[in-house]
Order: C-alpha cells, then sequence, then structure tokens
C-alpha cells in the first residue's frame, strides 16, 4: 500500500497541510483554541464533520475545499513541473523550444509571490486571532 495519503482519511490531509505549513500539533491547538492531544485525534479520524472542518482550514488558513481536495500526489506534481526534467520530457530539446523560459520563469514568479501573499496574510490572521485570545483573558 503507498504511503501517499489515503483519499479520503481527512486527519492525515490536516496533519500533511499542518506539516506543509512547519506548524507543530502544538500551534495549530492553539490557534484552534483545544490542545496537542485533541490535534492528534482529529489527525487519526478518517471522518471529521463539517463544523470542526471549517475550525481547522480557518487554523490553517486554507479553505475547506483545499482540505478535501488535498492530495500528496497533488503536490508532488506541483513540485515536480520545478524539476530539471522539464528538459526531457518534450517542453524543450536541443533543436526547438516551444514556449518562451522567460515567460515561465516570469509566470512562476508571479505564482510564488501570490502564494507568498497569501501565507503572509495566514500569519496575519493567526496573529490577530492570538491578540484576540489574548484580549479575552
Amino acid at each position: 500500500m503507498s504511503t501517499l495519503t489515503k483519499q479520503n482519511h481527512m486527519g492525515r490531509k490536516i496533519s500533511r497541510i499542518r506539516e506543509l505549513k512547519d506548524m507543530k500539533q502544538e500551534a495549530l491547538a492553539q490557534a484552534m483554541g483545544t490542545n496537542q492531544q485533541t490535534v492528534s485525534i482529529l489527525e487519526n479520524s478518517e471522518d471529521i464533520d463539517d463544523e470542526k472542518l471549517a475550525e481547522v482550514a480557518k487554523a490553517l488558513g486554507v479553505t475547506v475545499e483545499a482540505i478535501k481536495n488535498f492530495s500528496d500526489e497533488g503536490v508532488i506534481n506541483y513540485f515536480n513541473t520545478f524539476g530539471d526534467n522539464s528538459f526531457t520530457n518534450g517542453a524543450f530539446n536541443a533543436s526547438h523550444c516551444n514556449f518562451n523560459p522567460l515567460d515561465k520563469l516570469i509566470e512562476a514568479h508571479e505564482h510564488h509571490i501570490k502564494l507568498y501573499e497569501r501565507l503572509v496574510q495566514a500569519e496575519k490572521d493567526k496573529v490577530e486571532y492570538l491578540e484576540k485570545l489574548l484580549k479575552a483573558k
């Protein structure tokens, strides 16, 4: 059996997204207003109700759809598009280039800027949420 994410195991999807965001269970627990043990139980759950999924998505800074549609295969395929293997897959050969490499570089750069902006906004939202928690105490 593959070690990649089982298609519908919501807990594993949450765990992988959390790991890709370089977030520990404790940080996710704090963002959700719960404890690490609860996050661990959640990440081991195959099914998670929509209300809890929305809470997790908000704490992770992603959408519920992003969690539901997440797959390791998709992430691997995404990152493989940045590898040097594009030179051997017909996109480029010594006699013919069927795209402008500069356009591809600019396109990738713009994508990375948007991704960075989303990550920065997620961090700002997290800080705002934590500040609200501190003020409430």
